[in-house]
């Protein structure tokens, strides 16, 4: 079978979970250093979305490690499902959460002026943490089309 950039096992594929991990917590390192993030659900929710991420990618980081170091196909049917799943959720809940974050920052920046009229509140922590979401999703939209595409072949 052939090899597709990013399958499980494979370095491509560790590089593109350990870059899921890292903006994931960038984008939870970012949002929890603006003051007031607490205050509203959908910043909560990307929290706890990007953490759920961290967790997952983190794990199959380790799994790729493992199967890098003693050479391991991670091929099998039923365990590409799994990720194929967890992809498809995490990717899902991840999308979620930065459209619902980036809509409450759009009302703050440009319809209410909040962010002028609150200083302390560090809209622009707000969107870079968000844009690291976005860019989380996208990696993860990668991982999940692929192992959708391995699963399909398998």
């Amino acid at each position: 079978m052939k090899v597709v950039v990013g399958s499980p096992g494979t370095v491509s594929g560790l590089l593109l979970r350990l870059g899921q991990c890292l903006f994931a917590g960038a984008s939870i390192a970012v949002m929890v250093s603006a003051l007031g993030f607490s205050n509203y659900t959908a910043f909560c929710y990307l929290i706890a979305s990007m953490g759920l991420q961290v967790l997952w990618s983190m794990g199959l980081a380790c799994l790729d490690v493992y199967a890098l170091r003693i050479k391991r196909d991670l091929h099998n049917p039923v365990l590409v499902s799994l990720f194929v799943v967890g992809d498809w959720v995490t990717a899902t809940l991840s999308l979620a959460a930065a459209c619902s974050s980036a809509g409450v920052t759009v009302l703050f920046a440009r319809d209410v002026n909040f962010c002028n009229k609150f200083p302390q509140l560090v809209c622009s922590r707000y969107e870079i943490s968000i844009a690291f979401a976005f860019i989380t999703w996208l990696l993860i939209a990668v991982s999940s089309v692929v192992m959708f595409w391995i699963l399909a072949s398998v």
